[in-house]
């Protein structure tokens, strides 16, 4: 009869571990859910508007590249940034960060391409992925002109 007994303390032990166990995983599986579903907003972004350039300094037609400074968290960052004047869609900016690992990328004339020296990403000049690892198109940025000077937008 104590084998009895013991056999189902035990069994009666281990229906409560299975019961405890799954009622975690419930919970967990539970708060990962809600965590997706409703991200925690990171404190709001913000578009800074920073100094690019002067309008003369606007390319005529194809690609240049600039370095602008932007505050960000106390300190002055400074960021690679293209303007691309195609002549056939308005005058826009492209970040000079590769998506694929944050290397910067270089406009390459007679390939008509961005170019990122890392793994060999390629953007078209539209800044859309035609080669390579990258999983996006490169950032687009807010471009406005404010008395001569070309500005342009970045978040932070």
């Amino acid at each position: 009869m104590t084998r009895n007994t013991s056999n189902l303390k035990r069994r009666s032990f281990l229906k409560k571990v299975v019961q405890v166990c799954s009622a975690i995983g419930f919970v967990a599986s539970m708060v990962l859910y809600w965590l997706y579903v409703f991200p925690k907003q990171r404190g709001k972004r913000k578009i800074v508007y920073v100094y690019a350039c002067a309008t003369d300094d606007l390319p005529d037609r194809g690609v240049k590249h600039f370095f602008v400074d932007y505050p960000l968290h106390g300190r002055t960052v400074t960021k690679k940034i293209f303007i691309v004047n195609t002549h056939t869609a308005d005058l826009f900016a492209l970040s000079g960060v590769c998506t694929h690992l944050g290397c910067l990328v270089r406009w390459d004339r007679r390939a008509r391409r961005f170019q990122c020296p890392c793994h060999q990403g390629q953007y078209n000049l539209s800044g859309e992925v035609v080669a390579g690892p990258p999983p996006a198109p490169l950032q687009r940025m807010m471009l406005k002109i404010d008395n001569d000077r070309v500005l342009v937008g970045l978040m932070v």
